[in-house]
């Protein structure tokens, strides 16, 4: 049987948690679960080691406390967690959000979609990407995300 990967979801809307949660559910995909509802506290679990090293950390832009640039940032200097892929999944579809989030180091930029079919479709993007090519081609990182 295949170990589960671990998702660590970062999203202070727990609506926005479930329905990711639910998505990834459908898809038959053995994940395990680790949440924060806000970037302060994802630091904290982060830099004392409370949760596994996730293998994909989703990453909500608006968020109280600590926001998701900031967040990201600050995930960026940790290096335990240089090679985890970081999934911007935010409401925002505006381009300079999204290109100021690339070129903070995010690996991956997803606006939220409304129906679960959508998500399905773009989570299965996310989990066939070939994320070494990626780690170590930043102009592919960049250039190639929807």
């Amino acid at each position: 049987m295949e170990q589960p990967k671990t998702l660590f979801i970062i999203d202070d809307d727990e609506d926005d948690q479930l329905f990711l949660h639910e998505a990834i559910h459908d898809l038959n995909i053995p994940i395990d679960f680790f949440y924060a509802n806000n970037g302060e506290t994802a630091l904290h679990l982060l830099k004392d080691e409370e949760i596994p090293v996730p293998d994909y950390i989703f990453l909500d832009l608006n968020m109280p406390k600590l926001n998701g640039k900031e967040c990201l940032i600050e995930i960026k200097k940790l290096p335990k967690y240089a090679n985890v892929p970081i999934i911007i999944y935010t409401t925002s579809s505006n381009q300079k959000d999204k290109q100021e989030i690339m070129e903070l180091g995010a690996h991956y930029f997803l606006t939220k979609p409304t129906r679960i079919s959508e998500l399905c479709n773009r989570l299965l993007d996310v989990f066939a990407m070939d994320w070494k090519a990626i780690f170590t081609n930043t102009e592919y990182r960049i250039s190639n995300n929807k």
